[in-house]
């Protein structure tokens, strides 16, 4: 969500919002860390999939 947000953000700022003049440039890069550090979108679903269904896959 946070990666998505930030991307429209610096599209909204044009060519400025890849300059390290504007904070969003810096969110997109903290917002690309975390995603990179949570894992893989796949991951993600395997990992939120496993905490719904609990007891019924083990």
């Amino acid at each position: 969500v946070a990666m998505r947000a930030t991307i429209k953000a610096v599209q909204l700022h044009g060519g400025y919002g890849y300059t390290t003049e504007y904070p969003v440039e810096r969110m997109m890069r903290d917002a690309k860390v975390c995603e990179i550090g949570e894992g893989t979108s796949e991951v993600q679903r395997i990992v939120i999939a496993r905490e719904l269904l609990g007891d019924l896959i083990d």
